[in-house]
């Protein structure tokens, strides 16, 4: 049983060497739990999609949710798939700092990441628009 799993978090430290350390355990954790993703950060936020096994993924959640480095983790979005959108990346990445503002803000009401004032589903959906237009980096 395939699952997505969408949720945003606050970085308790958001410099640029925490993230990295936090990206580089998702790839040498997650392809021997059969977890692939997507990580986009940006103001300090992070907007992850998680997919996997339902247990495997649950059990990421959890961790991630204990995790001293993420604060105000909210779950966005939860749904069993036929599929993965993102499984051709162990975690990739998006600085959304590089990004135009207006694939931001045609998901929004400002050109910034704020997972936690528009539905799971609108932010579903920038992911799926930064993976067609190759914005997203770290591919395993």
């Amino acid at each position: 049983m395939l699952v997505r799993l969408l949720y945003a978090s606050r970085a308790v430290d958001p410099s640029p060497e925490a993230i990295e350390a936090i990206l580089s355990q998702s790839r040498q954790h997650n392809p021997v739990s059969g977890i692939t993703g997507i990580l986009c950060y940006g103001g300090g936020i992070f907007l992850q999609a998680i997919e996997g096994g339902r247990m495997q993924v649950s059990e990421l959640f959890g961790h991630i949710q204990r995790d001293a480095r993420h604060k105000d983790v909210a779950l966005l979005h939860y749904e069993e798939i036929f599929e993965r959108r993102f499984g051709g990346w162990s975690m990739g990445q998006v600085n959304l700092s590089k990004l135009n503002h207006s694939l931001l803000l045609k998901y929004s009401e400002k050109p910034e990441l704020d997972p936690y004032a528009v539905s799971g589903k609108v932010s579903l959906a920038l992911l799926e628009d930064l993976m067609a237009t190759a914005a997203i980096c770290g591919r395993v």
